[in-house]
């Protein structure tokens, strides 16, 4: 299906469905029963907070590895896993985004902004009015990221040149540009919070310095952030909604892929993986996830016709030659 602009959509979009079996849990249309909704939908908000803390813990303790160690091998095993930590930051404040990371809502917005957004260089609130219109209506006309899924299945060739712009920092660069021209922009909010971004990287700058090895912000934060924490963000995002098309039923929307630990440990960290859920109810809890993923295959609404076995399947897929 291809549009006036010249994106092609649904390319990647099921030709079958399997029949949905409602059970005690789900409802023909995915959904979740009036009981399993007020379950699965319960914020664990101390278990969350240990996650944050843990994401800091780690992330200080792959610093502080590189350093002690101080090998090439080190450094370049760093690298890889300080963009993997980039990709637990958003999807972190993911979480925030929608409001399931803390009960409290002020707890929730100060924590997604200042302790995930700012220092992974995420404007939050500014993610959260875009990224709420994508789970409005995926693909329909307000959907801010058609150009990241549309016209799949491409080219292996395609695909590679997409990965080279971004493991080269090309695209990273793009992004973090159009971001700073927010210092010029009419929309004082906007330049706020820019500001504050800007604020928090200069105190991560400043212990970086402080601690006697300035390099390890641009060389281990911010070169990351533009080079490894992109790919991942195009492979993750593309495995989620490359080529499928606008539909009120979530399988026509969104890809299912099975999940395995080196994947979740990589790249859709925090059951992010779990993505049909997501959709199919996005006020469920990342903690969650699994289980409503688990329901959904025993009602039917999914089944290994539509679940893809790997991501590795899926990329093949969405680049066949």
């Amino acid at each position: 299906m291809a549009g006036e602009s010249g994106i092609r959509l649904g390319g990647m979009a099921p030709t079958d469905l399997p029949e949905v079996h409602e059970t005690d849990h789900i409802r023909l249309d995915g959904r979740l029963s009036a009981a399993d909704r007020e379950r699965l939908r319960r914020i664990p908000s101390y278990k969350n907070a240990w996650s944050v803390l843990w994401l800091y813990g780690q992330t200080l303790l792959i610093l502080v590895a590189a350093v002690k160690i101080s090998h090439p091998i080190s450094w370049l095993v760093a690298f890889v896993l300080m963009g993997r930590a980039h990709a637990q930051f958003a999807s972190l404040a993911h979480e925030a985004a929608h409001r399931t990371l803390f009960r409290h809502k002020a707890t929730n917005d100060i924590v997604g902004r200042w302790v995930l957004g700012y220092p992974g260089m995420t404007n939050t609130d500014a993610y959260r009015r875009v990224h709420m219109a994508h789970h409005k209506r995926e693909f329909g006309p307000n959907e801010p990221d058609i150009p990241l899924y549309a016209n799949y299945p491409v080219s292996r060739a395609s695909l590679r040149r997409k990965l080279v712009r971004d493991i080269t920092g090309q695209t990273g660069y793009k992004l973090l540009r159009a971001q700073l021209r927010n210092f010029r922009s009419p929309d004082v909010r906007a330049r706020r919070t820019l500001h504050r971004m800007l604020f928090v990287q200069a105190i991560l700058a400043t212990i970086s310095f402080a601690s006697g090895y300035p390099l390890l912000y641009p060389l281990l934060w911010v070169l990351p952030y533009l080079t490894v924490w992109r790919v991942i963000n195009r492979l993750r995002s593309i495995a989620e909604h490359g080529g499928l098309r606008e539909d009120d039923d979530r399988r026509y929307t969104t890809h299912s892929v099975a999940q395995h630990r080196i994947a979740m440990f990589l790249m859709v960290p925090y059951k992010i993986g779990y993505h049909m859920a997501h959709h199919v109810d996005a006020g469920v809890p990342f903690r969650h996830l699994a289980e409503y993923h688990r329901l959904l295959h025993e009602a039917n609404y999914l089944d290994a016709s539509l679940e893809y076995p790997s991501y590795r399947a899926l990329w093949k897929a969405l680049a066949p030659a």
